[in-house]
Order: structure tokens, then sequence, then C-alpha cells
């Protein structure tokens, strides 16, 4: 992936509402990221097991990937992390193709995300 753009989307919990509403709306647009030559990567504190299980029950295609251990270190590295609920928040980041931070998004646990926003913020990378 280096070289190239990522995207990363941080979701608390597999198999809730809010977060299945986003996951389905990030696999329609994998294309458009296809397309515009960036990886994207959810990231969520639930075992791999509870993640394939998601991800089967949903047909994504996305590569989900579990920050259980130690627990939610990667969403720390990206101030994703909610100490409190020992969960990721609802957290989006732009890596660009150097590795640096581009964009970040966040939203309350409850609130879905614009799912049109991250490919905006692509498309401004130039």
């Amino acid at each position: 992936m280096r070289g190239s753009p990522v995207l990363l989307v941080f979701f608390p919990w597999a198999n809730t509402p809010v977060c299945s509403t986003e996951l389905v709306a990030l696999e329609e647009r994998l294309p458009r990221y296809a397309t515009a030559g960036a990886a994207v990567r959810a990231l969520s504190c639930d075992s791999i097991y509870s993640l394939r299980a998601f991800a089967d029950a949903l047909g994504l295609g996305v590569p989900l990937l579990s920050d259980h251990w130690p627990h939610g270190a990667i969403a720390e590295a990206y101030d994703a992390f909610d100490a409190e609920l020992g969960c990721a928040r609802r957290v989006t980041v732009l890596v660009d193709a150097v590795g640096r931070l581009a964009w970040r998004d966040a939203t309350e646990h409850g609130d879905a995300r614009d799912p049109d926003a991250p490919l905006r913020a692509l498309g401004r990378l130039g």
C-alpha cells in the first residue's frame, strides 16, 4: 500500500445497525476508491471471528481488520479509541501516498458518517 493513499475507517462494533449501514455504503463505493488508486480498510476492536461473521452476513469485500490485541492500539495511534467504552470511535482517516495524515473525520457513536466525504477528500489530494 506504500505509495498509494489509504482510507482507514474505524467503527465501534460489528453487527450493529449504524456500523452495518456504514460498511454497506463503503462497500458500494469500493470501485470508486479502486479507480482512484486508494486502498480501503475498516477497523474495529472486535475479534477476527466476529468480523468474519459480520463480513459474511453483509457480503462485504472491504477488508476488515481486528484491533483486538493489544486492544485498541491502532485506534489509539489515530486518536480513534474510546477508552471508556473499550471500542473504536467512529473516525475516518485518509493517509496520503507518502504516509501523512491528509484528512480526518469523526462523528458520535450513534451518528452515521457521510459516505461520500472520504471520496471528496481523496479527490482533493490531486
